[in-house]
């Protein structure tokens, strides 16, 4: 179970429909000086592939809007977001269950339906886990909200300040409506997950001996 873990923390998102660069139309045939940031983004698209790289054109589109995007275009919807109840039990089904949903985090529920923790996939990897041991005996206690209307950067603002591994996003009214992770942010940046399969930054021999 922890191999399969690991290989969802390494896995690849979709590449969003915002950022699909289609093939460039032909060459402007003069000097073009965009006047607005969606005239600079369109003039990317239409760079020469000998100028700047497919990725390098992602990468920089995706900086240029991040500021201005809303919280609600990243996040993941409720209802693709697995919520566990409290009295859950850990065992080989459950967790077979966290494993094939492709995600890292899973908010708990109370019997009244609020949230009270969430079970980080990487803390059952760190775990003795036992099948009679419920979801409430190893979450989190650390409950932190965004609202939808917020703007990505601050949003990328408050898990700097908060150093949360999630947030519930919830609309105006209260109703939670998503889930938002860092990676969710790294991702609408650059247009693409960060992967680095190191994992020994506590150990400063390691850290000198890598390639």
């Amino acid at each position: 179970m922890k191999d399969a873990f690991s290989s969802i923390l390494r896995g690849f998102k979709p590449e969003p429909e915002h950022l699909r660069i289609k093939p460039a139309p032909a060459p402007l045939s003069e000097t073009y000086a965009p006047k607005t940031k969606r005239e600079l983004i369109n003039l990317l698209k239409r760079t020469s592939g000998e100028i700047l790289t497919r990725e390098e054109r992602i990468v920089i589109s995706s900086a240029l809007s991040f500021a201005t995007r809303r919280v609600r275009e990243i996040m993941l919807p409720v209802a693709e977001a697995l919520f566990l109840r409290d009295t859950e039990f850990l065992g080989p089904l459950t967790l077979d269950k966290l494993y094939k949903t492709g995600l890292t985090h899973f908010p708990v529920v109370n019997g009244a339906g609020d949230i009270i923790g969430v079970l980080h996939a990487d803390r059952l990897l760190n775990l003795e886990i036992k099948s009679t041991d419920r979801a409430r005996e190893h979450l989190d206690e650390n409950v932190y909200y965004l609202r939808e209307d917020y703007t990505c950067e601050m949003a990328l603002a408050a898990f700097f300040r908060t150093n949360a591994q999630i947030f519930i996003i919830i609309n105006g009214s209260g109703k939670v409506v998503g889930i938002l992770t860092p990676a969710d942010l790294v991702f609408a940046i650059f247009g693409r997950d960060i992967i680095d399969d190191f994992d020994k930054d506590a150990s400063k021999i390691a850290v000198m001996e890598r390639d």
